[in-house]
């Protein structure tokens, strides 16, 4: 059976920078977690950030693949720079990942850490670029398919794909 990573706060835990969490209660994640295919990881915890934590942007509007260079930071709102933690904690999900063989992740989109397609521009504007956070990023490279909570049919497509052998 081909598992699948989800971020935490998507299956309800409140990990998120203000201790809420973004459950996300579509049918396929029901079904995912019935077949006992979804495990969970936030990559910011993993890094060893506490709840609640300032939130959280990258620099520049540059996106993870750039703080995985050590070319942009992650900066929280009240100044606090916290790319170590965030670098840490993807490489942790990515060993998760690779431990478990899992090929396929449903992450938060928008989030630094977790953005598949899009993260915000790391001026705490509400603006948004077509970039990857952190562990988005990492997981990407090491050739995992990354989808967001609105591609969770995108993403069981792939599973049962995988599944077929195909």
């Amino acid at each position: 059976m081909q598992l699948v990573l989800v971020s935490a706060c998507l299956v309800g835990e409140p990990v998120r920078y203000d201790g809420s969490d973004r459950r996300c209660s579509h049918e396929i994640m029901r079904r995912w977690f019935s077949e006992g295919r979804v495990v969970s990881a936030c990559p910011e915890l993993a890094g060893g950030l506490p709840v609640p934590r300032p939130a959280a942007e990258i620099t520049g509007g540059a996106g993870g693949t750039s703080v995985l260079k050590g070319e942009a930071k992650v900066i929280g709102s009240n100044g606090e720079e916290f790319s170590a933690p965030f670098v840490a904690g993807a490489r942790r999900v990515l060993e998760l990942v690779r431990t478990n063989d899992i090929r396929v992740a449903v992450l938060k989109e928008a989030s630094p850490s977790c953005g598949s397609g899009v993260t915000y521009d790391g001026t705490f504007s509400s603006r948004k670029v077509a970039k990857p956070g952190v562990t988005g990023a990492i997981l990407q490279q090491a050739g995992v398919q990354v989808f967001n909570e609105n591609q969770l049919a995108e993403a069981d497509a792939l599973i049962a794909r995988l599944e077929a052998g195909k």
